[in-house]
């Protein structure tokens, strides 16, 4: 397989609900596996998501977990999420994304030549998306 960077992604006990939204966004396959599968006995944490991975058909990778009982959950406000390509589905993927969320820049022409704009969406993650000529 080689070497690969994607974002790793924590929540506050809701990465289930997450995950299944990012999967209606982006297609792909779902992987999820609880605290209670890895021998969690804690009612607390035993169904919650000790690790989920989306694998998509066009080579997106996104990984998340909910924080354990007691630890920090840092929803997406230390990073952004970067989608970038001349694929127009980014323009739905950006609708989609956007549901329950807050625009902060509107998907728009920019002076590069590229589509371009921010938001966060519904679980306080930050998305950019890029869409350049093809």
């Amino acid at each position: 397989m080689g070497s690969r960077l994607n974002p790793y992604l924590a929540f506050a006990g809701n990465a289930r609900e997450a995950m299944e939204f990012y999967q209606s966004v982006f297609g792909g396959e779902l992987t999820l596996n609880t605290f209670g599968e890895f021998g969690a006995d804690d009612p607390a944490v035993k169904d919650k998501i000790m690790h989920a991975q989306l694998e998509t058909g066009a080579n997106y990778t996104l990984m998340a977990a909910d924080s354990a009982a007691g630890g920090p959950a840092t929803q997406g406000s230390a990073i952004t999420v970067s989608l970038s390509g001349d694929d127009a589905a980014l323009r739905d993927h950006f609708a989609k994304l956007a549901e329950g969320g807050t625009v902060t820049m509107p998907l728009e022409k920019q002076v590069w030549g590229a589509e371009f704009g921010q938001l966060t969406d519904r679980f306080g993650v930050n998305w950019m998306v890029n869409i350049g000529p093809a």
